[in-house]
Order: structure tokens, then C-alpha cells, then sequence
């Protein structure tokens, strides 16, 4: 698992103060395994969760984790999205990312894109040619974010932000790096910027180490786990690799990797993300998210009248070998 790490040693250290509550677990869900775009493997993360406790999140792949053969990568075709924002957090591998807007970029290993979709854009996101041809390792997460009412019609906005820009730090006592990609904890910003008040974070705990993450009471938590397995919550409830848990009542995480982690990985890893509910109607249909079915409607008319945008000239398809 190469996203960005660096050891600890030389980090700024996170501390959680002895007063703090730590949260404790509502629920633990298991993702359903489905298929994305031309048929790359993703774990729904956020199946079965009340949408509640979700705000201001809507949706949540993990994308592989796969090793795939010669031939074998895929992608997404061109598509449209209305009234949220996406983040794609790329952990192994690289994708290719191309929009209406006139965005676009390659995502490499711990690298991201924020991508505002507003007013409405067409976007793609496939593997570049060469990594078809070759095959390899592909794993990584895309997160889908609500907008407020207000600014679900703004203007598209893309942004390429790779590995090296996010905010690394540590757990107390060294054993946990945390990498702050979007929003911020404690001081420590990250490097995406969020029209909804969010954090977003990659956590690598070693076997056995605990971290205790300092969490603003305003916001929802949720934890998935991307490999390994230990516990969390103030009852340390178990919990391993593809399941999420939901915390609440508090302002602080504990989070415990087990001594002994799988063969998958040498860490337990952790997508610790939180935001500002917004206490808004949401309406979601396939690629739009909107407060109103009304909304939806005008959606779908307007993609179909091509007042979304357009494909460029010229523009990057997906590689069939």
C-alpha cells in the first residue's frame, strides 16, 4: 500500500486531551461487493447506513483493492454529475482523469481530485494506456459529498492535488501516521478545499499501536477499513477490513490495530472522514444529487439537451487494448 508515507519519528505529533470523550460505536456495516464503469470490483462502504448519519456524505466506493492481469484495467466512460462533489483518493495505481470543464490530470499513488461538479459537468476517469497494456495494482476510494442548496448550481471546479501536498502527522506516541488529505484536524490542514466543512483522512496504525484522534463535536464520523482488522470506540468493538463503523457522542476516536494483521497488509488502514451535517433534503438519482425530484428532472433534461457540457475535441477514451 505506497500512498505517501514518511516515518513518524520526524512528524508533529496529534494529541487527544485527557478530558476528551471518545466516541462511541453505533453500528458496524459490512459493504456488498459490486461492479463500477466497465466492471472494476468497488465495495459500497456506506450500504446500510441511515443517511442520517451520513450528512454531508451521499456515497462511498473502495475501488479494488486488485491486482489485475495484462488487458485487464478499466475505468468509467463520460458521464455527467449535478449538485455534489466528488473526492478520488488514489492509493496504488493511476488514473486519468478529463472533464468539460477543462480539468483533468493524472492521479498517481496517495494522490487525489476534487472535483466541484455544481451547475453540472462531464467527466472521465479511466487507467492510462500503458498501465492497460501492462496490468498492476489498483486500489483506492471515491467519496461523493452533498452541497449545500445554496451551491448545488455553482460554478464546476476541478482540483489535482497529489500525494506530497497533504498534511502528514502522527499519533502520540509514533505509532499511527495520519494523512490529512481534505479539510482540517486539529490545526493540520489538508490540501483540498471543500465547500462543505469536512476532514478527510488516511489513517496507517502499526500492529498493536492505538491512536486516539481528536474530533470536532459538530461533525459525524465514519470509519472504514481499508485493510486489516482491530477495534474502536470507547467499547472497542472489532472491526476489519471492508466494514464501516458510525460514531457518535464525543470528541475523540480511539482506534486499535490488532498485533497480528493479515497478509493483505502490514498496517491496519483506516478512511476516517467527518463533516458539518447539513440538515437538508436530498433527492439522489444515478449520477445527480439534488434537493428536489423536481430538480432530478431538470437534471436529466439539461444532460440531455447537452447544457451540462460537452465531450472536448480530441478527448480521452477508455483503453480497450
Amino acid at each position: 500500500m505506497p500512498a505517501v508515507t514518511v516515518p513518524t519519528l520526524a512528524l508533529p505529533r496529534l494529541y487527544a486531551q485527557a478530558q476528551d470523550q471518545v466516541r462511541r460505536v453505533l453500528g458496524i456495516v459490512t459493504a456488498p461487493s459490486a461492479y463500477e464503469g466497465d466492471g472494476f470490483p468497488v465495495h459500497r462502504a456506506f450500504a446500510g447506513i441511515d443517511k442520517r448519519h451520513l450528512d454531508p456524505f451521499i456515497h462511498m466506493d473502495q475501488m479494488g483493492e486488485v491486482l489485475y492481469a495484462p488487458g485487464e484495467p478499466k475505468g468509467t466512460p463520460w458521464h455527467p454529475h449535478r449538485g455534489f462533489e466528488t473526492f478520488t483518493y488514489l492509493i496504488d495505481g493511476r488514473f486519468i482523469h478529463q472533464d468539460s470543464n477543462g480539468g483533468g490530470g493524472i492521479i498517481g499513488d496517495g494522490g487525489t481530485q476534487y472535483m466541484t461538479a455544481g451547475d453540472g459537468i462531464l467527466h472521465i476517469e479511466t487507467p492510462p494506456e500503458d498501465l492497460v497494456i501492462s496490468g498492476g495494482l489498483f486500489h483506492g476510494v471515491q467519496l461523493w459529498i452533498n452541497l449545500p442548496a445554496a451551491k448545488k448550481r455553482i460554478a464546476p471546479q476541478y482540483q489535482d492535488l497529489q500525494g506530497q501536498d497533504s498534511a502528514l502527522v502522527s499519533s502520540a506516541d509514533g505509532g499511527a501516521l495520519i494523512r490529512v488529505l481534505a479539510g482540517s484536524l486539529a490545526g493540520h490542514t489538508g490540501p483540498g478545499i471543500s465547500h462543505t466543512p469536512l476532514v478527510i483522512t488516511h489513517i496507517s496504525i502499526a500492529p498493536g499501536a492505538r491512536a486516539t484522534i481528536p474530533w470536532p463535536t459538530d461533525f459525524n464520523a465514519l470509519a472504514y477499513i481499508l485493510a486489516g482488522q482491530g477495534s474502536i470506540g470507547s467499547d472497542d468493538r472489532p472491526i476489519h477490513h471492508g466494514q464501516t463503523a458510525v460514531l457518535v457522542d464525543g470528541d475523540a476516536i480511539r482506534i486499535t490495530a490488532d498485533a497480528v494483521q493479515d497478509q493483505r497488509s502490514e498496517n491496519l488502514e483506516v478512511f476516517l472522514i467527518g463533516g458539518l451535517p447539513l440538515r437538508e433534503p436530498v433527492v439522489q438519482y444515478g449520477p445527480f444529487v439534488m434537493s428536489t425530484t423536481a430538480e432530478i428532472q431538470e437534471a436529466f433534461d439539461d444532460y440531455q439537451a447537452g447544457r451540462l457540457g460537452t465531450v472536448p475535441a480530441g478527448a480521452i477514451q477508455p483503453f480497450r487494448g
